[in-house]
Order: structure tokens, then C-alpha cells, then sequence
């Protein structure tokens, strides 16, 4: 398709040809674990948390992928590896795991060779995932209350990361309908925040760094690097039940996730969060993160916010055979 190289099933194959049956439980349950991880400079940020994070989520979803924690991470480098050379040096990755039970073992009569979990690692340019999101870091991002809770724990345990999502998007659309640039997040059952579709969500008030009590919600990688950063800082830090009035009363509102690492909230549910610009606090941690990614992501973003126009026809030209992708 474009040159881009996926593991997939104890093979490296041609993305295009990275395909999953419609037989597997991914598809018939969202019965599948997942991570999504990214690179600063080239190199795999976390990437050993993310890795637990998996292999923890598979352990609650009994499904054994058939290797070690550390024989994925070896070969996510070298997928990752075999993927440099499709794009500029200067080019930054989303890396992503996708573990699933395999094809439901009903259907095992057309796997000859029998039914197993399904493993796939993909690598994705951040171009686009950063060139689109760039604008945030500017502008900031409105943060609204969706009217989709968050799944109570001892339903689903939101702590696994699984494709079992479809609370996730009922959110997204229902932010979406009400205007550009909605960020929606969901209370849990008692009326408490509890995060938005993929990030984590963090108020602070009189200095302190408050974040929602990890019962309901997925412990960000993104999430604990802040806190562990805030505390290197010296800023106090609390996980608390938080709701709608301490939003409002917040002296700052941001919201946290591993593409943008962290972006500040201009308003929560329609109110200008302080002056509607980054807050001291916030200001401090981004350029700790900073510091600990080795480059300066949101300068990054706009730079790919400048070359995407360019990168995108030149993917469309090669997948339709015109010219070699990004030559």
C-alpha cells in the first residue's frame, strides 16, 4: 500500500495485507486487547508500560498471544525498524498492538491449520495524527459532559484496554452534535468524572493537581507520567471524586493522552476555564514533558501540521501506484 510493514500472526506482511477474519472474536465481541504507544525522536516512549498495560488486559480477558511481554517488545522494534525507511528520519510513529482470542473455534473448519489468538503490531507517521491535532495546542479544547456514562467497574473493568468501545463512541458522536471541538467526557454511575474517549482528565485548584479516583477509568500511561512529573515538580497531587462543580470552580482544566501528551481546556461545559489560556501548572508540566520526551512535540505538530497537505497526496498517489510514497 504504501511500503509500511505489519506483524501480523508470526509474519511480517505488507499493510495492505494485514487482514483479520470476519470470523474473530474481535469482530464478534470486541473481544480484543489493545495499545496504542508513540515515539519521541524515533524511540518508543514507555513503551514497557504500555506493554504491561497489555499483557495485564489479556491476563483479564484470558487470552495468551503465544510469546512474552518482552518477545513483543522486541518485535515491536522490529517492526518499527522495518518501517524507517518509509518516511524522513525526522518522522515520529504511533505504535499500535491489537491481541485478540483469534477466530471462534465454530468456524474452526475453515482454518485447517486451527484457530489461535490474532497478533498484529502496526506503526502509523504521527503526521497526521499531530499535522490535525496541532491547532489544540493553541486554541485549547472545549470539554463537555456527555450524557453516555462510563461503564461501572464490576461490569466491564475500564482499567483493561479492549476494543469493547462502543460507549467510547456513543460520547464522541454525542460531542460532536453539540458543535466543532467538543471533548466529551463521561461521569461514572455516583455523578463523578471519570474520563473522555481515550484520554484522562486533570483540574487544578489552588495549586493542587486533582485527577479522578482510578475506579472507573483507564490508567492512562499518559495519566501516571503527569503525576510523576508533577511530583518532581514539588506540585501536590490528588485523586479524588470529582464532579461538575469542582470542574467550574477549577483554576485549570487539561486533558491528557499519549499522541499530544497533554492539551489545556478552554472552557468545560461551555464556561471559560480562567483567562481560556494555558494555566501556570499546565505550563509548568508541558515543558517537563518536554524535557522527558527530548524534543518539543508541540513545535513538532506544527511542522506536521505544515507538511501534511503534501504527505497525504503523496500516500493517495502511491497507493494508487502514481509515484513511490514519500521519495
Amino acid at each position: 500500500m504504501s511500503g509500511r510493514i505489519v506483524y501480523f500472526n508470526g509474519d511480517f506482511v505488507p499493510e495492505s495485507e494485514a487482514r483479520v477474519s470476519i470470523f474473530d472474536s474481535s469482530l464478534m465481541f470486541g473481544d480484543m486487547a489493545f495499545e496504542v504507544a508513540r515515539t519521541f525522536g524515533g524511540k518508543p516512549f514507555r513503551l514497557v508500560h504500555h506493554l504491561d498495560r497489555l499483557y495485564a488486559s489479556l491476563r483479564l480477558l484470558e487470552i495468551d498471544p503465544g510469546m512474552t511481554a518482552q518477545e513483543m517488545y522486541d518485535l515491536t522494534m522490529v517492526t518499527l525498524e522495518r518501517n524507517f525507511p518509509t518516511e524522513p528520519p525526522d518522522m515520529d510513529w504511533q505504535i499500535m498492538h491489537d491481541v485478540s482470542r483469534g477466530p471462534l473455534s465454530l468456524y474452526r473448519s475453515v482454518f485447517p491449520e486451527g484457530v489461535q489468538p490474532t497478533v498484529s503490531i502496526n506503526c502509523w507517521p504521527l503526521v497526521t495524527h499531530m499535522g490535525h491535532f496541532a491547532p489544540n495546542y493553541d486554541s485549547g479544547v472545549d470539554v463537555v459532559i456527555a450524557s453516555q456514562q462510563a461503564l461501572p467497574a464490576h461490569l466491564v473493568d475500564a482499567k483493561a484496554k479492549t476494543r469493547s468501545r462502543l460507549h467510547y463512541q456513543m460520547a464522541v458522536l454525542q460531542g460532536a452534535r453539540m458543535g466543532k471541538n467538543k471533548w466529551p467526557v463521561l461521569m461514572d454511575p455516583d455523578g463523578f468524572l471519570a474520563e473522555g474517549p481515550g484520554w484522562n482528565i486533570f483540574l487544578v485548584r489552588d495549586g493542587v493537581l486533582l485527577t479522578p479516583e482510578g475506579r472507573n477509568i483507564l490508567l492512562g500511561v499518559s495519566r501516571g507520567t503527569t503525576i510523576d512529573l508533577a511530583n518532581e515538580l514539588g506540585i501536590p497531587v490528588q485523586e479524588a471524586n470529582l464532579g461538575r462543580y469542582e470542574a467550574l470552580q477549577a483554576d485549570e482544566v487539561f486533558c491528557t493522552a499519549t499522541t499530544y501528551s497533554l492539551v489545556h481546556a478552554a472552557s468545560f461545559e461551555g464556561q471559560t476555564v480562567g483567562d481560556g489560556r494555558p494555566g501556570p501548572v499546565f505550563r509548568r508540566l508541558t515543558e517537563a514533558w518536554k524535557r522527558l520526551a527530548g524534543l518539543d512535540f508541540v513545535a513538532q505538530a506544527h511542522e506536521y501540521a505544515r507538511q501534511l497537505p503534501a504527505w497525504e497526496e503523496a500516500e493517495i498517489r502511491a497507493v494508487r501506484g502514481v509515484e513511490p510514497v514519500h521519495a
